[in-house]
């Protein structure tokens, strides 16, 4: 879990994959239509991915992926980032406070 958290706080946005899950890709393709960059770890390309995903599980990401870590802070996966989405400039703001992206 401590790794997790490490690597989601290496970035301004970090988003926890799998290079086959089209939810993952287009939550992806969301936040970079802010201008975000975000990094990506595909969790079945890396060696230790499923240790990864079971710290995901244990911190309550189900399903473990998208797992989504914005300004240092697990946001969650597709639902709440979409939720942020759909509630005004909600996401946006975040991303902005995160230092992801600039007005």
């Amino acid at each position: 879990m401590e790794r997790v958290m490490k690597l989601g706080a290496e970035s301004p946005v970090v988003i926890f994959t799998k290079s086959s899950c089209c939810i993952s890709h287009s939550i992806e393709t969301l936040i970079r239509s802010f201008g975000a960059n975000p990094t990506i770890y595909e969790l079945d390309e890396l060696p230790n991915g499923m240790e990864l995903e079971k710290a995901l599980v244990e911190l309550g990401c189900k399903p473990s992926v998208p797992a989504v870590f914005i300004g240092k802070e697990l946001v969650g996966g597709s639902n709440e980032i979409m939720s942020l989405n759909l509630r005004g400039n909600k996401l946006k703001q975040l991303l902005i406070r995160a230092n992801a992206i600039w007005v």
